[in-house]
């Protein structure tokens, strides 16, 4: 391990493009906070809308939470289609399954369209269970995707022990900063980095934005930072929690593989190119994190596998109490999207579509299910550590933001 790096693999590529920082006053008709899937996504279906469209980042584009994924676009996302459907219905957790599968065909159809290079790859993908007491959870998973016409067989996987498992084609994997880089290029460039959002304020029908002590005036503002911990009016930090999971990336010869353990702590692994990527040791973000004890527990699983790791990271996901995403409005033009249970790749896409509809006006049959506004109860008795946990150890704050729009 000499030579190994606490980065994410997605984040050691060599071909990189650098954006300018906010130096100006600007005014424009869309102002998408956030450089990652969701803003990116937003951006590119607005490119032909004639609306003048500015992206701010506080980092570099891509690289927050999208470049610590694993980088999967599948249907089988481990228990969550029973979490829908035990929080709300079935007939919701089969809309939601029904975008899923949109959103993997939207993406796929605009990766070919504008000739992405993401090292796009066909990979089956397979839910898994090694306790006895949820192979009928798992049996019944699968009958409710049949009811909903997917096609699912039996899995198992060399590489994990498993009671049951069951395995569905719709699988994809794709290096996800590639596939940012790809689309930025067929977007507009009024795109800013380290460019960050200090304050928002109400303006009429417009909002005044501070950025790098800057203004910037816009009808509509898209929020699509991941966490943005300062919205309070609709009480967003008391309808989602925080999950932490930790990653590594490792040269290994195993055949293509995509799974993932029904329930949490999830163990979700991929093969990239010549590499094994492993997460596990996924836990509710509360007071106190031993990164330290996390990772090597992880690096203890890899060495069971004869492997070490070239890569360490780890990732923080937004849970929301429902299952189900936050995406669309909170108040007149100010946008949200969020809250993706760890499948912000497909979800991510799907919002940047939703999110656009929304300001042009256009019909979308995913707006009410997934409103931001809806009542979802609480999702964790600790839910105020949750927060207090990630402003204190993720989130550097001079001025925290005061946004108040009632």
């Amino acid at each position: 391990m000499m030579n190994m790096k606490n980065i994410s693999i997605w984040k050691d590529l060599k071909i990189k493009k650098d954006y300018k920082i906010l130096d100006s006053d600007k005014e424009c008709d869309v102002l998408i906070v956030g450089g990652g899937i969701t803003g990116i996504s937003t951006y590119y279906h607005l490119k032909n809308s004639g609306l003048n469209v500015i992206l701010v980042e506080q980092n570099k584009i891509g690289h927050g939470i999208t470049s610590n994924s694993t980088g999967k676009l599948t249907i089988m996302q481990n228990d969550l289609i029973d979490k829908i459907r035990n929080t709300l219905n079935d007939s919701k957790a089969s809309l939601y399954l029904e975008s899923q599968i949109n959103a993997i065909d939207m993406l796929l159809k605009t990766i070919k369209k504008e000739k992405i290079s993401c090292d796009l790859e066909k990979v089956p993908s397979v839910i898994y269970t090694n306790k006895d007491e949820e192979v009928a959870k798992l049996k019944d998973l699968e009958l409710f995707l049949r009811k909903n016409g997917i096609n699912v067989s039996n899995g198992s996987s060399l590489i994990v022990k498993s009671k049951y498992a069951i395995k569905s084609e719709l699988g994809y994997t794709i290096h996800p900063l590639k596939l940012i880089y790809g689309l930025v290029k067929k977007i507009d460039n009024n795109i800013y980095e380290y460019s960050r959002l200090k304050d928002i304020k109400k303006d009429n029908n417009s909002y005044i934005c501070k950025v790098n002590n800057k203004k910037i005036k816009c009808k509509y503002m898209v929020l699509a930072s991941h966490y943005p911990y300062f919205i309070v009016p609709f009480m967003f930090p008391f309808k989602v929690g925080l999950e932490k999971a930790y990653l590594s990336a490792c040269k290994s010869n195993y055949d293509k593989m995509s799974l993932i353990s029904y329930s949490n702590p999830f163990i979700s692994i991929r093969t990239y190119k010549n590499n094994l990527i492993y997460l596990s040791n996924s836990h509710i973000l509360g007071k106190s994190v031993n990164d330290k004890k996390h990772f090597k527990e992880l690096i203890k699983k890899i060495s069971n596998l004869k492997l070490e790791p070239d890569y360490l990271w780890s990732n923080i996901d937004i849970l929301s109490g429902d299952g189900l995403p936050l995406i669309g409005k909170i108040d007149n033009n100010l946008l949200i999207g969020t809250g993706y249970n760890t499948w912000g790749l497909s979800s991510g896409f799907l919002a940047g579509k939703v999110l656009s509809d929304i300001i042009l006006g256009n019909s979308n049959k995913y707006i009410d299910l997934f409103n931001p506004k809806r009542e979802v109860k609480a999702i964790f008795k600790n839910t105020i550590n949750n927060i207090n946990s990630y402003l204190n150890s993720y989130v550097t704050v001079s001025k925290k933001c005061k946004l108040c729009p009632h």
